[in-house]
């Protein structure tokens, strides 16, 4: 009988125990919630007002088994969201036409653009420790007025369509020649181009008898550049297109914001003669945008003071920088500045380089 009571004693005192805990737990987690959301509350306080979509109202698509009902749920909350859309901008012309330059200005549309991730090579346009650094690099003499001597050639064994490419280079870049690969090595061609006092080195490589590919290569100390080519569109192609004259073109360098962007922008503007020939009225654009180099080549003309003219001549191309080494080409014993490493820098959309 004492030892029925003692183990009667011990069930009470274990249970007593476990509401305990389950109390202490219970309390702990209403305690937790509260200290998250109002810690919550007072981040976004502290941020400011965070960017919400409009709110459309109805069921969502996901919520329907039906294929057939999905769509038709989507197609009309798309109607809903452009209709509020409608009357959001139908609403701030109506305040200008009312309130004129006192009228509140819409919010800021947000893109990928303006919501990048910080950079901390990003660089500062009156940076002057930047600008100095830039004044004693291997692109300086460029700047100062030093005319390019670029020789232009091809990956081996390449078809019709890089060959085409390669006379459009020619035809882009003043100074360019056009020599033939015929099997030699490219650190033999390095060697033969900076003795006849070659500037830079241009190489189109082909894969699957398309140009996919360009380097660039400084001379005689480097940098080299790895890009990718794509979206080629040569003047035949595009409608409306001029014809180019041999005149030294003014080059356009836009978004190249950081370290590695600016030395890429004066690495391709260095292929340029830095005394454009205004008379001939051609521009010459590199934009940068989402680490994608856009290029372009315009003619303009001024129709008034306040209006301009442009015809494209073409051709159009993309590229995407894939590494930037120091000194020449050397695949080997080479030392690269930088190298695109897809699964280790793709992990975001609002993440760029240049």
């Amino acid at each position: 009988s004492a030892a029925a009571a003692a183990r009667a004693d011990s069930e009470m005192s274990s249970g007593k125990n476990k509401g305990n805990k389950r109390a202490k737990v219970s309390v702990s987690n209403d305690d937790g919630d509260d200290a998250g959301s109002a810690g919550s509350a007072g981040a976004a306080g502290a941020a400011g007002p965070v960017w919400q979509p409009p709110q459309i109202p109805g069921p969502l698509p996901s919520s329907f088994r039906n294929k057939e009902k999905r769509e038709e749920v989507h197609r009309q909350r798309e109607k809903a969201k452009s209709e509020l859309k409608r009357a959001r901008r139908t609403k701030q012309k109506q305040l200008v036409a009312e309130l004129g330059d006192k009228a509140p200005k819409p919010p800021p549309q947000r893109t990928i653009e303006n919501t990048r991730e910080f950079d901390e090579t990003v660089v500062d346009p009156d940076d002057k420790e930047v600008a100095e650094d830039q004044q004693c690099d291997e692109l300086a003499a460029y700047d100062s007025g030093r005319i390019p001597k670029i020789c232009v050639t091809t990956s081996n064994k390449p078809v019709g369509e890089t060959f085409r490419f390669a006379e459009e280079l020619i035809n882009i870049i003043p100074n360019a020649d056009f020599y033939p690969r015929k099997g030699f090595g490219l650190k033999e061609i390095v060697a033969e181009a900076i003795e006849k006092e070659f500037t830079d080195i241009v190489v189109v490589n082909e894969d699957g008898k398309v140009p996919t590919g360009l380097w660039v290569i400084h001379l005689p100390s480097g940098p080299t550049a790895h890009f990718k080519l794509s979206s080629v569109q040569y003047p035949n192609d595009i409608k409306g297109h001029g014809k180019a004259t041999m005149h030294y073109p003014e080059v356009i360098l836009n978004n190249f914001h950081t370290r590695l962007g600016q030395q890429v922008g004066r690495m391709l503007r260095s292929l340029f003669y830095q005394h454009p020939e205004f008379q001939g009225r051609c521009a010459v654009t590199f934009h940068n945008q989402r680490d994608f180099i856009f290029f372009r080549r315009h003619r303009y003309i001024f129709r008034s003071k306040e209006k301009v003219g442009l015809q494209e001549l073409g051709p159009r191309f993309t590229l995407k920088l894939r590494s930037l080494q120091h000194g020449t080409f050397d695949s080997i014993f080479g030392e690269y500045e930088w190298v695109h490493k897809r699964r280790e820098m793709d992990t975001s959309r609002t993440r760029f380089f240049l």
